[in-house]
């Protein structure tokens, strides 16, 4: 009974906490400049002894507004990002969530996301430090030193940190020394992506299946350059299109992804991509 009666307290105070929070900073805004102004130790000292409820409004706040931005805005600007969670983790250092799930939103390359690797490692590399025992942190750190930065012997010195934590999996040292002996391949990438995709859940298991998607949609691009040359070798010439790849017999239909939008084609290399008008493009690092 005790701990419904303290569910029941805390739970009342949110809307204090929230009004407290709002009288000082306003309503938050995506254009909101004020918000630069404020840190995490400015709104400390407005909510004293509540700093974690008051985590836990601004995690709300940064999640809201990553997703407002990616499915409302017409231009999309994620210049918040970075202050909602340096306020978040400074009023809650032990979120595991905000580390976890904010440097996946600074990380993801634009449009889809930030495209600002570099503060998500920070992120991270901060979280690390606030909670040393949690191997999911470090291993996320490893993870994104070679998928954003393909550093693949940091990423597997970090690794090989994270497998010596009580509780870490025992694929992870095997899974470093992978990193190590095949760095850059796509088919280590793959494999991080799969792990990723079996350790999650919502926004960051749907970035792992449109990763998967993505490096599947690399794969067909690099596939269908090669009966490009084939074509090319047989006939003397180039195609002028995909579509004469079809008439000729090459391929079955039109290529399309798995977003279902064709792959583009351009003619004076001979060389397939991914659309940009596809949601599973990004830009090649």
């Amino acid at each position: 009974m005790s701990g419904r009666i303290a569910l029941v307290v805390l739970a009342s105070l949110v809307p204090f906490v929230q009004l407290r929070v709002d009288a000082a900073l306003g309503r938050l805004r995506a254009q909101d400049d004020a918000l630069y102004l404020w840190s995490g130790q400015q709104v400390r000292r407005l909510v004293p002894g509540l700093e974690g409820l008051a985590a836990d409004i601004y995690w709300l706040r940064t999640v809201q507004y990553f997703g407002g931005q990616r499915a409302f805005a017409s231009r999309r600007n994620f210049d918040l990002l970075k202050p909602l969670i340096e306020i978040t983790v400074t009023l809650d250092p032990r979120m595991e969530i905000a580390y976890r799930y904010g440097a996946v939103f600074l990380a993801e390359p634009e449009p889809a996301g930030a495209g600002k690797p570099r503060e998500a490692i920070a992120l991270l590399e901060r979280g690390v430090e606030a909670l040393p025992a949690n191997w999911r942190l470090r291993q996320d750190l490893g993870f994104f030193h070679f998928l954003f930065l393909n550093d693949a012997k940091q990423a597997s010195r970090i690794l090989l940190e994270a497998s010596e934590i009580e509780g870490a999996p025992a694929w992870l040292e095997n899974l470093a020394a992978d990193v190590l002996a095949k760095g850059g391949l796509r088919e280590t990438a793959r494999s991080i992506w799969r792990r990723i995709l079996e350790q999650s859940d919502g926004q960051m298991k749907h970035n792992a299946q449109v990763q998967l998607l993505m490096l599947d949609a690399l794969d067909e691009a690099e596939r269908l350059t090669q009966l490009v040359e084939g074509f090319t070798r047989r006939a003397g010439r180039r195609p002028a299109s995909l579509e004469e790849l079809v008439r000729e017999g090459w391929l079955r239909h039109p290529p399309v992804d798995a977003a279902n939008v064709p792959f583009e084609f351009d003619a004076p290399s001979g060389t397939v991509r991914i659309s940009r008008r596809s949601s599973l493009w990004r830009p090649l690092h």
